[in-house]
C-alpha cells in the first residue's frame, strides 16, 4: 500500500476490510527503502493528529 503524496491513505482500512486482508507493509515513497512495516497506531496518529490539534 502506498501512502506518500498528499493523500493520507484513508481508503487503506476500507480496502483491507472489504478484501479481508491484513496490512503488513506500506510504501511511503518511490524507492525500496521507502517500504516500511505497517504500524496501526502510528498510522492512526498521523491520520487523526490534524483533527485533534
Amino acid at each position: 500500500t502506498k501512502l506518500d503524496g498528499t493523500a493520507k491513505g484513508g481508503a487503506l482500512f476500507s480496502i483491507a476490510r472489504e478484501l479481508e486482508l491484513p496490512i503488513f507493509y506500506v510504501g511511503v515513497g518511490e524507492q525500496m527503502t521507502d517500504l516500511q512495516e505497517f504500524n496501526a497506531n502510528a498510522y492512526l496518529d498521523t491520520l487523526l493528529d490534524p483533527i485533534f490539534e
